[in-house]
């Protein structure tokens, strides 16, 4: 796996899936489009500011709501590299790993990094910096089979590649 370096947009917590992703555009099947609308019910300039690679780091219980995958997609969509956050809805967290969006459980990065800040992201230790402030944090690596996985590009791509 790789690294992520990006700058950081900010949110608190229980960031629920209606808005990340709007109920009312669940009927939107193109990724891209997705993440044309991505956090526009939380942040309804953040598509416009968001760079490819950019990272969103929140607190508590990121993902709560729905079970819906399309939050995921469109934060993927939009160009984010890796959300951060105290803490993961559990079914973000798996529809996350199976879409191949990298995120990573980090108290003390959640609450160390602010809005603006440059953060780099090391996949394989796990290691979070803060290039703003000059701090490390260590998260929770991924696990080599959830590495290959995010690696493919997500579960689908995972297993395509692997019965072939």
């Amino acid at each position: 796996m790789k690294t992520a370096k990006g700058n950081v947009f900010k949110y608190g917590a229980n960031v629920d899936t209606d808005v990340i992703i709007p109920a009312r555009l669940l009927n939107i099947t193109d990724p891209a489009e997705l993440g044309s609308h991505c956090m526009e019910d939380i942040d309804p300039d953040f598509v416009n500011k968001v760079q490819s690679g950019d990272i969103i780091v929140a607190t508590k219980n990121f993902g709560c709501g729905s079970s819906r995958e399309h939050a995921p997609i469109a934060i993927k969509a939009a160009g984010v590299s890796v959300v951060i956050a105290e803490t993961f809805a559990r079914i973000f967290y798996r529809n996350a790993i199976n879409i191949g969006l990298p995120i990573i459980e980090c108290p003390d990065a959640a609450n160390g990094i602010e809005a603006g800040d440059l953060v780099e992201v090391d996949f394989n230790t796990g290691i979070i910096k803060n290039l703003t402030k000059g701090l490390s944090f260590q998260g929770q690596a991924f696990p080599p089979f959830m590495q290959r996985i995010i690696n493919a590009g997500g579960l689908v791509n995972y297993v395509n590649e692997s019965i072939i």
